[in-house]
């Protein structure tokens, strides 16, 4: 009999369900959109209403109504939610406020209770765990930022400061458990909202970009994951618990023991790409869609006709300013009347290339680890260009994996490996995620790029001082 895992991939933008079978094949699938985020005042974002969860619940119903088997043969579901997030419940594990996304500032700041009747403190992850199965329970590595926990043992501090210094309790905190273990059963009520089978055992797995990485089959330190999504990271893995680095930080792995190191990423990376596109308007939209095609489709095969480097156009990517300069903006640089919109979208997606592989060169000094592959996932891997470009800027053998939802496939991995599917993450990673194909690099565009990589490192350094002062004038 074979056998089905579901992975739940709550992300930014969407919820994706997806069914699994032990193999890694695709068998169903169902998204979801969540809605926008909720922002009433300066720093709060927050997801509206009890919008997580029902998009999970619409999500998962979607992908069990295309589910083509017994429902008895599936024997796990893995749950990843987006990090940073944090949720605030009455004793009865119902939300006392909307959650906070990773956006809001409060989720950065010692907690502050903000109704009298708060219980529980926890993640994302911890409130969907105890809709899908009642339990107080979550994974231990979905806890970074303003939290009191241990991140050599993963579990929750011994140190009163640490309570102190996040404003928490110990008796507001859930139970912790690690990835590949199970937090608990679909009850009955879950099972009606969700159409999984009651029952049905809830894996913890990590954090939303740990649990990516897993699915792309992160497993040897000399592989960098490039994750093209709303934020987009570069990503490798080891065995220590590194502190105090300059240029990447570190997260849990989505295995007991292992952790993933991050290097500084692009706030609004993919977004900048859909913000171009609808920047072209309903009539773009229009001849595209008569012709069968999608906006994208149609950029990228007119920017493949555009030649590295795009004549020059140069897109420096701060369309979201940091904390640290909030006066800066993004730039696009360059404009001399050879460029066409096809020009403009190719220089978005070479600028993200070259931020990413400037700041996974730092990352990869500080760990002394030289890269010889990349492999890229999220939606900007769906475009055959961005991964010739990718192979150009960073000069290696650029891969894709089967299947566009990579932090559900990492679910699903958890899930087989605490259901006894496969034996260890090591067993269920070999025989669950495979390489669709691999870009090799182009002598020619590489020696483009790596000219042009120390002008676009300059730039921000010479817009910097322009932005002061704009803003000084219209913010």
């Amino acid at each position: 009999m074979t056998r089905y895992l579901v992975g739940i991939d709550n992300g930014s933008q969407s919820s994706k369900v997806t069914v699994f079978d032990e193999h890694g094949g695709v068998v169903a699938e169902g998204r979801v959109q969540l809605r926008p985020n909720h922002t009433p005042a300066p720093g709060v974002v927050e997801h509206p209403d009890d919008d997580l969860w029902d998009s999970i619940a619409a999500a998962c119903r979607l992908a069990m109504q295309a589910f083509p088997g017994d429902p008895s043969e599936i024997v796990g579901v893995g749950l990843c939610t987006i990090r940073f997030c944090r949720a605030v419940l009455r004793a009865d594990g119902s939300l006392a406020q909307p959650v906070m996304s990773w956006m809001d500032a409060r989720v950065g700041k010692p907690f502050v209770a903000e109704h009298d009747d708060v219980a529980y403190v926890t993640t994302s992850s911890g409130y969907v765990t105890h809709r899908l199965t009642g339990a107080f329970r979550d994974t231990a590595a979905n806890y970074q930022g303003s939290w009191p926990i241990d991140t050599d043992t993963w579990r929750w501090s011994d140190d009163e400061r640490a309570y102190a210094d996040t404003g928490l309790q110990r008796s507001q905190l859930v139970e912790l458990v690690d990835p590949g273990e199970v937090l608990g059963a679909v009850t009955a009520e879950a099972a009606a909202a969700t159409g999984l089978p009651e029952g049905l055992p809830v894996v913890a797995t990590s954090n939303d970009k740990a649990v990516e990485a897993l699915g792309c089959g992160l497993r040897d330190p000399s592989t960098l994951l490039v994750s093209l999504g709303t934020y987009i990271a570069g990503m490798s893995v080891g065995a220590r618990n590194i502190t105090g680095a300059r240029d990447f930080w570190t997260n849990f792995g989505s295995e007991p023991g292992r952790y993933l190191y991050e290097s500084g990423g692009i706030r609004r990376g993919m977004w900048t790409v859909s913000w171009f596109r609808d920047l072209l308007g309903p009539d773009v939209a229009a001849a595209a869609e008569a012709a069968g095609e999608r906006v994208e489709d149609r950029l990228n095969r007119e920017a493949e006709q555009v030649p590295a480097g795009s004549d020059g156009l140069l897109t420096v990517l701060d369309w979201l300013a940091p904390t640290d300069a909030p006066y800066r903006k993004g730039s696009i640089l360059g404009f001399d009347g050879r460029q066409g919109r096809a020009h403009v979208y190719r220089s978005i997606l070479e600028g993200i290339a070259m931020t990413m592989r400037d700041r996974a060169d730092a990352m990869g000094a500080e760990l002394a680890t030289r890269y010889e592959r990349v492999v890229v996932s999220g939606g900007g891997s769906s475009s055959d260009l961005m991964m010739r470009v990718m192979a150009d800027v960073f000069q290696l053998p650029t891969i894709r994996i089967v299947g566009d939802s990579a932090a559900g496939r990492g679910a699903a991995i958890c899930a087989a490996v605490a259901t006894g599917v496969h034996p260890t993450f090591d067993a269920a990673v070999q025989a669950m995620v495979v390489e669709r194909d691999r870009s090799a690099p182009v002598t020619a565009n590489a020696a483009v790029y790596d000219a042009l990589r120390a002008v676009h490192a300059d730039a921000t350094a010479h817009t910097d001082a322009l932005y002061r002062r704009t803003a000084a004038v219209v913010g």
